[in-house]
């Protein structure tokens, strides 16, 4: 079975790396190098990491610089052909590591690989994700051909879920650290990977994000954001099957967040470049209500998620 090196990026994770740690000294793959890569931190993070005590445990500490270039510097400092990355506040279940490197050794043509993942949005309220390739046989493993078709209600790629072979992930260029703050460095490297290779996936959910972790990057303002820019992508949509509408649901997301941040202009930029088709009609009702109506349904349905209630526009 392949040996595969792990990256952890880490800044302020203090509450919840620990856990994180436990769930991969707990993986039956157990052939792998773990790099966490500190970015900086200024809470206790640093003395949970060293108080491991596990020879596969490297740490490597630098200034803050940003998520996109903390997980490549893991990335070039790993020394295995795979790697396969894990955020500070996300959760493995003990084979994951096991169906990666299956997949891997199975499909050696593979280039990027995958597994299922769940939501974590509260303590009580996990989902799994959804996907067309979800209905196929629980543990069905291969390409897929149609990854943005696959990817119009949750994204088949997900960053803790997701292994690369080295020297793929070098030659597209890595994540971008012109985007910041979790504005969708990780999805622009989804997309420029899925142009380049199938996705090599497994249905079988075996890893967790952990939507109510701490300090998360996420919840950063949005008008202090540097977001990804959609519209690079947009000439290959006519040979990408579910590219357009792919690049139209992101868009949607992006005007949704404009609007309620109260930044008009940017909220026209996106909207205008979405093919009213893309869109369900709730999304384009959703679109057209005004900030105060918007903000007021994210209240309820933070509130609905903490009783185990889910609403999303995306869902089918």
């Amino acid at each position: 079975m392949a040996k595969i090196t792990i990256v952890i990026p880490l800044y302020n994770k203090e509450a919840d790396i620990a856990n994180t740690l436990e769930s991969v000294f707990a993986q039956t793959h157990t052939d792998f190098e773990l790099l966490i890569v500190d970015d900086g931190s200024t809470d206790g993070s640093r003395k949970v990491i060293e108080a491991q005590d596990d020879p596969r445990l490297r740490l490597i500490a630098k200034q803050n610089e940003g998520v996109a270039k903390t997980r490549n510097r893991g990335v070039a400092e790993a020394s295995t052909p795979w790697v396969a990355f894990l955020d500070a506040d996300d959760y493995w279940h003990p084979f994951h590591l096991e169906q990666l490197a299956t997949l891997i050794n199975r499909f050696p043509e593979a280039q990027w690989a995958g597994c299922a993942y769940e939501k974590r949005l509260t303590p009580s309220n996990i989902v799994p994700m959804q996907a067309p390739v979800m209905k196929k046989d629980s543990g069905w493993m291969g390409p897929i051909e149609t990854y943005f078709v696959e990817s119009l209600f949750d994204t088949l790629a997900w960053t803790s879920a997701l292994a690369f072979k080295k020297h793929f992930f070098t030659d597209l260029g890595g994540f971008d650290p012109a985007i910041t703050h979790g504005a969708g460095e990780d999805t622009d490297l989804w997309l420029r990977a899925a142009l380049q290779s199938p996705l090599y996936f497994c249905n079988r959910v075996s890893a967790r994000h952990n939507q109510d972790g701490s300090n998360r990057i996420s919840h950063t303002p949005t008008l202090t954001r540097t977001y990804m820019d959609l519209d690079r992508y947009e000439p290959f949509s006519d040979k990408q099957p579910g590219l357009k509408q792919y690049l139209d649901l992101n868009r949607y997301s992006l005007a949704l967040q404009h609007k309620m941040a109260g930044d008009i202009v940017s909220y026209k930029s996106y909207r205008s470049k979405i093919d009213g088709a893309s869109l369900s009609g709730k999304q384009r009702w959703l679109l057209s209500l005004p900030k105060w109506l918007l903000k007021l349904l994210m209240r309820i349905k933070i509130g609905l998620e903490k009783k185990g209630q889910n609403l999303s526009s995306f869902k089918g």
